[in-house]
């Protein structure tokens, strides 16, 4: 791998770590708020409904964890599993499907 390609991972899986911190902050606030406040899940998804900023937000939390969690694994991967060169369609495949499960299910809350 290209000293440029591991440079681009690494500042990626940085990013992302710092995004998802933030969303992670800003979600169990949320919900702690929320659910203390008396709502129950349905009178949130109700509250969440067709939000577009929920929407966005979530969307980035999606795209922050199918970013980050695959990057993660390939090291993993590489370094215990001792997968070659597969590792890279095995992973990518893996992100896909975070960012596809992801993004139904904000679609299913937004819709």
């Amino acid at each position: 791998m290209s000293p440029r390609h591991s440079a681009f991972l690494w500042l990626a899986q940085r990013v992302s770590a710092l995004v998802l911190a933030f969303c992670v902050l800003v979600h169990l606030i949320t919900m702690i708020i929320v659910v203390q406040g008396g709502l129950t899940a349905a009178e949130i998804l109700a509250r969440t409904q067709g939000s577009i900023p929920w929407l966005l937000f979530y969307s980035l939390f999606v795209i922050a964890v199918a970013i980050h969690a695959p990057i993660g694994l390939r090291h993993i991967a590489r370094e215990h599993l001792k997968l070659g060169s597969g590792v890279e369609v095995i992973v990518s495949l893996f992100g896909l499907l975070l960012l596809i499960l992801g993004s139904r299910a904000i679609w299913g809350v937004f819709s």
